[in-house]
């Protein structure tokens, strides 16, 4: 095993003495794989977790799945999406499912407490979930309806064999311009396979997405366009109420969509731009990564606004005690290298 070579990318302090140090890469590439910029290991081994999704969802645009089933753009961003379990999500995964003709006991996701639910904002006494409440109950509907159209075993869509995701792996090798034999495999918090490579590699597929194209003098990808667009479209259906990502596509205008995953992995691909983003926070702290990412764009000369806009609870960010008492601060270090 290789260590990543990752720096300083944020510090948090208490009473202005430094407390924790949070270290991380990030690379931005074009759709062309040419690395633009970074910081510490751009070429660092991860695992995409949940910023995989729209590339999961490519075998089931690809072939018609969303027209075939008559999914609107806000379902097919939802089979993009690590939702946060709200009304609006759960009723779009039961109607998805009517769809397909499956229920909710064909999903292989598992149960967990809605993400929207915090220990500030608990859910009603007597509160009942299942698997549609999962963040990932969209991703495994279109799983769903990609084998139900093709007439393939729905029991078995999350083996490493299954048609499907063998189509998965083999359109994310060539996004990420490497061998299918080359690619990591893991399981994911939701038990669907999950695929690894170098931070690099994930910013270009991430470029790609935006771009709507597979690489230098390709022609436009109508199903990475139709989803991007999808999920430039819905972006509250990506991820939910007050959440970062929403905050990043809605300051965009819908130029770019942003992806958080587990471990701390985000992606953000910018349309006008033609660029893909991708981060990695080593400690997997998710205010780390959101900091770092806004510091990111900023740096990119985006025309990115922070003050008095839902995005300032994540730019530096003052920590507060359970009181509300400012006890210190979140600030990023982090500085590209441009290339």
């Amino acid at each position: 095993m290789t260590l990543p070579s990752h720096v300083p990318l944020v510090v948090a302090t208490r009473n202005a003495h430094t407390e924790r140090i949070h270290w991380g890469s990030v690379a931005v590439v074009d759709a062309d794989g040419a690395l633009l910029a970074h910081a510490g290991d751009p070429h660092a081994w991860v695992f995409s977790r949940s910023t995989l999704k729209p590339f999961q969802a490519l075998p089931f645009v690809r072939d018609g799945g969303p027209d075939h089933f008559g999914f609107t753009d806000a379902e097919l961003a939802l089979t993009c999406a690590s939702h946060g379990g709200e009304d609006m999500h759960v009723d779009a995964v039961t109607n998805m499912l009517t769809k397909i003709g499956m229920a909710e006991s064909d999903l292989r996701c598992g149960i967990h407490m809605p993400d929207h639910y915090s220990e500030s904002n608990l859910p009603p006494r007597g509160s009942v979930f299942d698997q549609r409440h999962h963040n990932c109950s969209g991703k495994h509907t279109g799983f769903l309806g990609y084998c139900c159209m093709h007439g393939y075993a729905r029991a078995a869509y999350l083996d490493r064999d299954h048609e499907l995701q063998q189509e998965i792996g083999r359109d994310v090798a060539t996004l990420s311009n490497l061998a299918a034999s080359d690619l990591w495999y893991g399981v994911d918090g939701c038990s669907a396979p999950n695929i690894g490579m170098p931070l690099s590699r994930l910013a270009l597929m991430w470029a790609r997405l935006a771009t709507g194209t597979s690489g230098s003098g390709a022609a436009t990808d109508a199903a990475l366009t139709r989803i991007f667009s999808a999920m430039a479209a819905h972006p509250a259906m990506v991820s939910g109420t007050g959440r970062c990502d929403l905050a990043l596509a809605n300051a965009s205008g819908g130029d770019w969509v942003a992806k958080v995953g587990a471990d701390g992995v985000h992606t953000i691909g910018i349309r006008s731009t033609g660029v893909g983003v991708a981060i990695k926070i080593a400690d997997g702290d998710f205010a780390a990564v959101y900091a770092t990412t806004i510091a990111v764009l900023k740096q990119l000369g985006l025309p990115l606004e922070t003050d008095d806009t839902p995005l300032a609870k994540w730019s530096d960010p003052v920590l507060r005690n359970v009181r509300g008492a400012a006890v210190g601060q979140l600030k990023s270090t982090v500085q590209l290298t441009w290339v």
